[in-house]
């Protein structure tokens, strides 16, 4: 059997977040060497004021993941597979060895600011529960124009799908899949189209920035939570980091491949527990649970278990 670090995205946030992390030199280092790169204070990030902008919330989730990601290692055992759920795939690559801190902090920084530059208002992403893909997908169609944008930006299981879009077009399909039934619909805290045609723009000037940027091929085997496909080159997972917030998420899928491929233990970094919920879902048995509440020495002994499986 396996183990798999997650690692969730926007929308996870909450103001003090790093305030908040285990206080271990680890950590502070992680926080130093972020600041060391931005030229400004890491610890600022996560105040309410900062998290209404995209590029200080996409950071927070990078420190926070790779810190305790760090940490959790550290004491016990590497993971046999890492993902990430959009700005995820960043620390989920950094703790695969495939790309520097250093470069994630500078490269997560830019993403942030090309999205919110491109759509500094006005759009958004809403969860849909209860409904399935084909049904939503419907939905999109009778929503979706010119003038009010609607797309399927996130597969998070069977029956929880995100769309992202005009504040217009979410409004009017809140409407419909309550009308069909839905369960809950939520706007997310997220302030941009993620994971759509809207962000292919952005997506290219990050492949600029990427272009100068040195990786490796993951020393931790590495899933995309785009196609749910193992990545095992550099030049895939570039591909993969750069373009993944025009993309359609299919966490769905990442999850189930990856529970077919063995893994009996995810482990979500760092903030929030969203995806140990979706992992409990999709493993028919073996165990999700979240790093954030969870004890240190549990963690540690469960990953050692698993890697004691996996010599």
């Amino acid at each position: 059997m396996s183990s798999f670090m997650v690692f969730p995205g926007q929308g996870a946030q909450y103001p003090q977040m790093l305030h908040q992390l285990p206080e271990q030199a680890l950590i502070r280092q992680c926080l130093i060497e972020a600041s060391d790169e931005l030229g400004e204070d890491a610890w600022a990030l996560d105040s309410a004021e900062a998290l209404v902008n995209t590029r200080a919330v996409q950071l927070c989730l990078l420190i926070a993941g790779v810190a305790c990601a760090r940490l959790l290692i550290e004491r016990s055992a590497a993971p046999t597979y890492v993902a990430g759920l959009s700005v995820g795939a960043y620390p989920a690559a950094v703790i695969a060895g495939a790309l520097d801190f250093a470069d994630a902090v500078r490269l997560v920084a830019l993403r942030g600011t090309l999205m919110q530059n491109a759509y500094p208002s006005g759009f958004g992403m809403t969860a849909i529960l209860g409904l399935d893909q084909t049904t939503v997908e419907a939905l999109i169609t009778e929503v979706h124009s010119t003038e009010t944008p609607l797309y399927l930006a996130n597969i998070n299981a069977d029956a929880q799908m995100v769309v992202a879009g005009s504040d217009i077009a979410m409004a009017q399909i809140a409407e419909l899949a309550k009308a069909h039934g839905a369960a809950a619909v939520k706007r997310l805290a997220v302030s941009v189209p993620s994971h759509c045609a809207l962000l292919e723009q952005p997506a290219s000037a990050l492949a600029e920035a990427f272009a100068t940027v040195s990786m490796r091929a993951p020393a931790v085997r590495y899933l995309s939570g785009s196609t749910a496909r193992l990545i095992m080159t550099a030049d895939k997972l570039r591909d993969d980091l750069t373009y993944n917030m025009c993309r359609v998420i299919d966490w769905r899928s990442t999850v189930q491949t990856a529970y077919e491929r063995g893994v009996r233990l995810q482990i979500e970094l760092p903030p929030g527990t969203v995806l140990t919920g979706l992992g409990r879902k999709a493993f028919e048995q073996g165990t999700a649970v979240a790093f954030q509440g969870a004890r240190m020495d549990t963690l540690s002994a469960l990953l050692q278990e698993e890697g004691s499986r996996n010599p």
